[in-house]
């Protein structure tokens, strides 16, 4: 598979690796075909899992390569990383303060954001999605485009690592936003069109990512720590709360921890 992807542009590698973390939600979001309920403390386990994927591979797949990249330059190489990461996490929270959203299993009156006179259910909980999915999509790209740049800290197989570690996180993702509409009386097509349609982003933002640091390649240590970042504040707002608020926290912490394991394991022995 990587012999592959050594044959493609950057742009290519990047659009194939998140149709894969889309295609994951997907699958996630395929469930209501199966059943009209999804158990809890199955679920909660499993956004704990994906919680813990995230927490890794923004340390062993971005903030390690960027702090590795800024190395040798005038100013000290924590600086792009601190910059970044700061840069990213609030650009999530100021998109979170503005963009309608609502967080599922939450009741109508928590949506956040800005909230317009008419607002669907269905539509702000995908939403919600769909702005945790950005970084992801733009970490993916940062990391493949950091390959193109010929960077000695970043490897084609590490990048792949990141987008599988991605995409199995997303699967929980899928289910998270298809059941709650199912619940809400809406049909299994529409669920399903709905939850895998947060998905949809990623290639996007992959695009954007590998063009971005193609073209302009000093940025590209703030691009890896700026996503990272931006996965941080996913991961400590909606990722692990909503893993936990169900009373489920025991085993949510536990397979965050393995999650993280998982993901360590993937970047080490691939990257």
């Amino acid at each position: 598979m990587i012999s592959f992807f050594q044959t493609l542009d950057p742009v290519v590698q990047a659009t194939i690796a998140t149709l894969f973390t889309w295609g994951m939600t997907a699958l996630g979001a395929a469930l209501v075909f199966t059943t009209k309920t999804f158990n809890q403390k199955l679920l909660d386990g499993m956004l704990g899992f994906a919680g813990g994927v995230m927490i890794a591979a923004s340390f062993w797949s971005l903030l390690s390569p960027a702090l590795e990249m800024a190395e040798g330059n005038e100013t000290p190489a924590w600086i792009p990383a601190a910059i970044g990461f700061m840069l990213g996490g609030c650009f999530l929270w100021g998109v979170d303060k503005i963009l309608p959203h609502l967080h599922p299993n939450s009741p109508m009156e928590k949506a956040e954001g800005i909230q317009p006179k008419k607002k669907k259910r269905s539509t702000l909980l995908v939403l919600a999605i769909t702005l945790h999915n950005i970084p992801e999509g733009l970490a993916v790209g940062v990391a493949f485009g950091a390959v193109a740049a010929d960077f000695p800290s970043s490897s084609l197989a590490g990048a792949i690592a990141l987008a599988i570690g991605i995409g199995i996180q997303n699967f929980p993702e899928g289910v998270a936003v298809s059941m709650p509409l199912l619940r809400d009386g809406m049909s299994r097509r529409k669920s399903f069109l709905y939850g895998q349609f947060s998905g949809m982003v990623e290639p996007i933002a992959a695009i954007i990512g590998v063009l971005a640091v193609t073209f302009v390649q000093p940025l590209l240590p703030y691009a890896l720590s700026f996503a990272a970042g931006a996965m941080i504040f996913v991961i400590t707002e909606e990722v692990i709360p909503g893993s936990q608020e169900e009373g489920n926290k025991d085993l949510a912490s536990m397979l965050l921890m393995v999650g993280f394991t998982v993901m360590m394991i993937l970047d080490v022995a691939l990257g």
